[in-house]
């Protein structure tokens, strides 16, 4: 599972975030980690040096095999809790995600057999 890390200039880079973003993200994910192949995740200070309410944003984009990438953003107003929130979010639909894959309904298999079945004793 590849974890790549990316920040705006106004959020300090550092291997401590890195370090606390894989350890979040590898906690999380365990279940998963050998359907999910890479995650980005993103942070950026919308405001800048301005300042403001939720204005630190997390986008982060997971790519699990064989499905399109799922991709969240959470804005607060801090680092931290602006990851967290991200993940939470991200927890959910791959979750949804890779359920509705797992369960695929045959419903659509009976409706196309009376179908056939009907033609048949006419």
């Amino acid at each position: 599972m590849n974890i790549e890390l990316r920040t705006d200039k106004h959020i300090q880079n550092s291997e401590r975030l890195i370090d606390y973003v894989r350890e979040e993200l590898n906690q999380e994910f365990q279940r998963h980690s050998e359907r999910i192949t890479h995650f980005s995740v993103h942070l950026s200070d919308e405001n800048g040096a301005k300042g403001g309410d939720d204005d630190i944003r997390c986008m982060i984009e997971a790519r699990p095999a064989g499905l399109k990438p799922v991709v969240v953003n959470h804005r607060a107003h801090n680092v931290d809790t602006a990851i967290r929130g991200a993940i939470d979010r991200l927890k959910r639909s791959l979750e949804h995600v890779i359920e509705k894959k797992d369960n695929v309904r045959p419903g659509a298999l009976a409706l196309a057999d009376t179908d056939t079945a009907a033609e048949i004793d006419e």
